[in-house]
């Protein structure tokens, strides 16, 4: 039953989705859909906590609770146009329908109505006519700083009537007519009001919120606002022209060339630094981005989004886009507006006639603005970042050199030693490419040279982008003049063939004596693409002494043995997934995946990954892989030899000993 409700609740929602006419119908519909257990004409609010701030209900915010980060909670209230009678469930009746000047008393705009009075409005508002009236609400009123207040309350003939009269349009509109973008002629001098209409729901008029709409009326119809809007008359050029807490910002467009930008048509969202925001950049810096005509129209259109967005259109984190290319974060923590996560703007809403403006008091510079050094320095990269300095590499980080940095997360550094020798010097500068590459231009088999002269190989995969060992953890960080990519190992460059890089190691002195008895020594130092999960001493140490002897006297058992080993194809750690399939040379196949940041090969750990060679890859397994090997093969043969023979059949590739214990 349980089912079948939420079935249809779901089928409803769908079904007054496809009806909804626009985003705020769509807002009002699952709003009354939550109210309806309420009775008739109920609908949903969300209030947050700890203010006067309410708002149709959408599904996100439903389930969350929240809005703007803060909880809310839920009351129930007559829908638009609707109220109580007593005794009877919800809300049955509609409102009386009657005059703007009444119905501003009715939907509790008691304020509007007093100055409509005040200011010999009544007359009109009473009489014969279709308006729109965008009230204010006694909140509203409130907010008014006293000085601005006291102006038109003095003035009641002149600046309180002209007030009014341009919060009034000559014609009776819906929500359903107030379209995203639109501008209508006001009564007080045909001056523009500006209606956005945004996807979440919210209604605005000059950046005020509609928060009671379409209160139908004889002679037009109300929508109740939660702030005073005024007149506007510049355009955003002019606004930042005339404010002297924007000198900087204003020098800055102008060197730019984006003064015509601001002056033409449009429809902006600007976060204006303050003087104190390019303040607090290091002089250094801010005079290099103020130098370079490239970096400060970037770093100016980082500032600047595609599109309109007052501060009341925004309820929750939304990446948005910039001219420059990048998205901002813009969202809202309680009553602070947030970009990227930070609450740093100072002043919202400032409208123009072709765009709005938020004063922000931090500067926002976009990667494209930045040295190499500065990318590095502002992101995760932080060990990484002072290993490149104490390195000497500082010249190539802040010049105009067109490169690309390696840069290896922390966690790579674990339990590494970070004492500066040669041998690290010399890595680190094999961690930068003497090109700026982008990610996306990589390709299979390309070779990347580096400050130290090293050619490095590009591997493709599934689902990982490696450069030698070193896969691509992060999206690209494009600078200035070089570009950074954040990858997850520090690069380990290829030494030689597998076979040198087996020999070179200790570890691995028996594999080099059992792939010599079995004659791979040939086809490991050959051109190839190899992946070797390779035994360790110890490996073959947890073998018993007499079943070790005999399979190292077999050689044909022996090669088939390490065969089974060696994969196909090149294979980095960084690549290996959950469910990763690989085809030894010899044998069915090899299962690999990942657990806790570990590789396994058919269950076993891998306890070193990432040996590099010029012809593959090593990964040293433990000392259970031998012997797991033996006993999954054994279970696969469909013979029991007295000794470690080779089978020949399709149904056995190895030859196993019931008295070695596998």
């Amino acid at each position: 039953m349980k089912r079948l409700t939420l079935f249809a609740l779901a089928i409803t929602l769908i079904a007054t989705g496809f009806a909804a006419k626009t985003p705020y119908q769509a807002v009002l519909q699952h709003s009354r859909i939550r109210g309806r257990t309420h009775g008739p004409n109920v609908c949903a609010m969300q209030k947050i906590q700890g203010t006067d701030k309410k708002y149709f209900t959408n599904c996100k915010q439903w389930y969350h609770r929240k809005i703007c980060g803060k909880p809310t909670v839920v009351s129930y209230e007559c829908c638009p146009g609707y109220e109580k009678v007593i005794g009877e469930k919800g809300c049955p009746a509609a409102l009386p329908l009657v005059n703007i000047y009444k119905t501003l008393g009715v939907v509790g705009a008691t304020t509007t109505k007093m100055y409509s009075e005040r200011a010999n409005l009544q007359e009109e508002i009473e009489g014969p006519g279709s308006f729109t009236f965008f009230a204010p609400s006694n909140e509203a009123w409130a907010a008014l700083p006293t000085e601005i207040l006291d102006a038109l309350v003095s003035n009641v003939n002149i600046e309180l009537l002209n007030a009014l009269h341009y919060h009034m349009i000559n014609k009776r509109l819906t929500s359903d007519d107030l379209k995203h973008g639109a501008s209508f002629p006001s009564m007080y001098q045909d001056f523009d009001v500006h209606i956005h209409h945004y996807s979440n729901g919210i209604v605005t008029v000059n950046c005020a919120r509609l928060v009671k709409t379409d209160q139908h009326a004889t002679n037009g119809i109300v929508h109740v606002v939660d702030r005073v809007i005024t007149a506007i008359t510049n355009n955003v050029n002019s606004l930042i022209d005339n404010d002297d807490d924007l000198d900087t910002l204003r020098t800055a467009v102008a060197a730019a060339g984006l003064t015509n930008l601001l002056e033409n048509e449009g429809s902006y969202t600007i976060f204006a630094p303050t003087n104190e925001a390019f303040e607090k950049i290091p002089p250094n810096t801010l005079t290099r981005i103020l130098g370079d005509p490239v970096a400060l129209k970037d770093l100016l259109n980082y500032h600047i989004l595609k599109n309109l967005h007052c501060s009341e259109s925004i309820v929750a984190g939304t990446p948005l886009e910039t001219l420059q290319g990048t998205v901002l974060e813009v969202g809202c923590d309680g009553e602070e507006m947030t970009i990227n996560g930070k609450a740093i703007v100072t002043q919202r809403d400032k409208l123009g006639t072709n765009g709005v403006i938020h004063y922000v008091n931090e500067l926002l510079i976009p990667d494209s603005a930045k040295t190499l050094l500065e990318l590095v320095e502002g992101s995760v990269v932080t060990t990484a970042s002072k290993l490149f300095k104490d390195a000497g590499l500082t010249d190539h980080l802040i010049g105009f050199e067109t490169l690309t940095l390696l840069a290896p997360l922390n966690d790579a550094f674990k339990d590494k030693s970070l004492a500066m020798t040669p041998d690290l010097k010399k890595l680190l500068r094999n961690h930068i490419l003497k090109e700026k590459f982008s990610s996306k231009s990589l390709y299979h088999g390309q070779e990347l040279e580096t400050l130290g002269g090293l050619k490095l190989r590009v591997f493709v995969f599934r689902n990982s982008l490696c450069i030698e060992n070193a896969c691509i953890a992060a999206h690209d960080k494009n600078g200035r003049y070089a570009n950074m990519f954040i990858v997850d190992q520090i690069l380990a460059p290829p030494m030689g063939t597998v076979m040198d890089v087996l020999k070179a190691d200790d570890r691995f002195s028996t594999l080099v004596g059992a792939i010599q008895r079995a004659g791979l020594t040939e086809l490991l130092n050959k051109k190839g693409t190899y992946t070797f999960f390779a035994p360790t001493n110890a490996a073959f140490s947890a073998m018993p002494p007499a079943d070790l002897n005999k399979l190292m006297s077999n050689v044909s058992c022996l090669a088939n043995l390490l065969r089974y080993h060696i994969g196909e194809e090149f294979l980095v750690s960084g690549a290996v997934t959950s469910h990763t399939r690989m085809k030894p040379l010899t044998g069915d196949k090899l299962e690999l995946g990942t657990r806790n940041s570990s590789v396994y090969v058919n269950r076993v750990p891998v306890v070193e990954t990432d040996l590099m060679a010029t012809n593959g890859v090593v990964h040293a397994v433990d000392e259970t892989y031998v012997h797991s090997t033996l006993s999954q093969l054994a279970a696969q043969t469909k013979h029991s030899s007295s000794m470690l023979l080779p089978e020949q059949d399709a149904g056995s590739l190895f030859c196993v000993t019931e008295r070695s214990g596998v």
